[in-house]
């Protein structure tokens, strides 16, 4: 199983203390893949296998995850699934926010379907350290060009 980093680019955020509105974001992440299936912009040469984590980006520390929607605009390869949640930079667990590579969208989500999936899960967690965004492949190997957009909403309530 490899880890794929979708995109090198370091994200911005936008949070502010200051705005009237209070501290509610979306980020977006978006994994395209070329007509081989590679992740275009990515840290590998090979496209994703079974059982490999895509690292989309970053959730940033103190921000309560409240929702996420996956936009598979053109679908990957026939039959490949997957799951998003998310792994702590670090790659050390914490006993009270689990890192959980379900969180948001449990195993089994079709990926190979244009369509919109929703967050599936129950509960809300803050993060009390940077994370990383996970989609964990399953089901198939990717071999063709793709294109899906990832929206995590949530409030930046701040460090613990």
């Amino acid at each position: 199983m490899a880890t794929i980093k979708s995109n090198k680019a370091l994200v911005t955020n936008h949070f502010t203390f200051t705005a009237p509105y209070g501290n509610t974001t979306t980020l977006g992440y978006n994994l395209k893949t070329n007509d081989t299936g590679v992740v275009e912009g990515g840290d590998a040469d090979t496209a994703p296998q079974v059982g490999d984590v895509i690292d989309l980006g970053l959730l940033p520390e103190g921000w309560c995850l409240a929702d996420a929607q996956v936009f598979v605009t053109v679908g990957m390869s026939d039959t490949v699934t997957g799951s998003l949640g998310f792994a702590y930079e670090d790659g050390e667990d914490d006993t009270d926010v689990p890192q959980d590579d379900e969180y948001f969208v449990a195993a089994g989500a079709d990926l190979a379907t244009a369509g919109r999936l929703r967050a599936d899960g129950s509960k809300l967690v803050v993060l009390p350290k940077p994370a990383r965004l996970i989609l964990t492949l399953a089901g198939a190997a990717n071999a063709k060009a793709s294109d899906i957009t990832v929206t995590v909403s949530g409030e930046l309530t701040g460090y613990n």
